[in-house]
């Protein structure tokens, strides 16, 4: 009779301890699968990186060295190109997600943000934009435009222009302070463009507050305007300035001196690329004379420049006067 309890009770011991053990290998994948599931919505849900101010250190790209700095008299014409599709959703220099459809640019030096105004010097057309990455580093070229500002400003079929590029000191202190101080700068820039808008005063020290970053409108609640839709938000579009514009010409620059000999005993070294102009400009009053090769378009101004780069002369760039 003993033995007989014995065996009973060493099944059911079996059965309790069977059970237990589907229990706990059940309840463990739940909680392996729950974890999983909680895992993905952190993940999932990370929010949209809001920049942060950057100015950088020295760096070299293809042999070029390039110096961030502040610039508030930022004032130079050049070639402009613009990018989207490739580098759409992907992370800018200063850490936001570029949006080829946003009113941005890429610098090479400028302080990450800045506000600057691009004029399309070919058709007068003038945007404000603000700059949060860097580059370009193809051809010279002076500002890489986010796909909807180069729309804007009438190049985006052709891919590049002769532009001028201003910083707006106002803008820019105002911009910069924003990021330094964590608030998100995203869509500054579009109420810049709207008509009647007046610049903030300079204050070197406590720079008044930021507008709103953009301006919302519900869709289908408003008569139809230009704009573009994103996350289900309607943003207008800005009003494009127009200036009048004069013919501009295009130069490779050769070098800049402040010895009007030299520079023509330079200028006449260069009798192999074409016959060599030197300018001459005042600023702060002094004058210094610049060597430039002039060109007839900016697909024979890329040429020469890549041409004199090979034989060695690297300060070279590309100007439009």
């Amino acid at each position: 009779m003993s033995v007989l309890k014995s065996v009973k009770f060493f099944r059911y011991f079996t059965v309790i301890a069977c059970l237990f053990t589907i229990f706990v290998t059940v309840t463990g994948c739940a909680r392996i699968e729950l974890m999983s599931h909680v895992g993905k919505k952190i993940v999932g849900t990370t929010a949209k990186s809001k920049g942060r101010y950057k100015v950088g250190s020295p760096y070299t790209i293809k042999g070029r060295r390039y110096y961030p700095a502040v610039n508030y008299s930022y004032n130079k014409t050049g070639v402009a190109s613009w990018y989207g599709p490739n580098f759409h959703g992907k992370q800018t220099a200063n850490g936001e997600i570029f949006y080829q459809n946003e009113l941005t640019a890429a610098h090479k030096t400028l302080p990450l943000p800045s506000i600057v105004r691009v004029t399309n010097l070919e058709n007068g057309r003038s945007l404000i934009v603000r700059v949060n990455d860097r580059g370009p580093y193809a051809h010279n070229r002076i500002i890489d435009m986010s796909k909807r500002s180069s729309e804007l400003l009438g190049f985006r079929k052709q891919g590049v222009a002769k532009v001028r590029v201003q910083v707006l000191e106002a803008e820019s202190r105002m911009v910069a302070e924003a990021a330094r101080n964590g608030q998100d700068t995203r869509g500054m820039e579009v109420p810049m463009n709207k008509a009647g808008y007046k610049a903030p005063a300079i204050v070197e020290q406590r720079p008044p507050h930021p507008p709103q970053a953009v301006e919302r409108e519900v869709l289908a609640a408003k008569p139809y305007v230009p704009g573009h839709v994103k996350d289900g938000v309607f943003y207008p579009d800005p009003m494009i300035a127009e200036y009048p514009i004069k013919g501009h010409r295009i130069f490779v620059q050769m070098g800049s001196f402040t010895s009007r000999e030299s520079a023509m005993k330079y200028a006449s070294s260069l009798e192999k690329y074409g016959r060599a102009q030197v300018h001459t400009i005042t600023i702060d009053g002094a004058k210094y004379y610049r060597v430039r090769l002039p060109n007839q378009s900016i697909p024979a101004a890329d040429a020469l420049l890549e041409k004199v780069s090979a034989d060695g002369h690297q300060s070279a760039l590309i100007v439009v006067d």
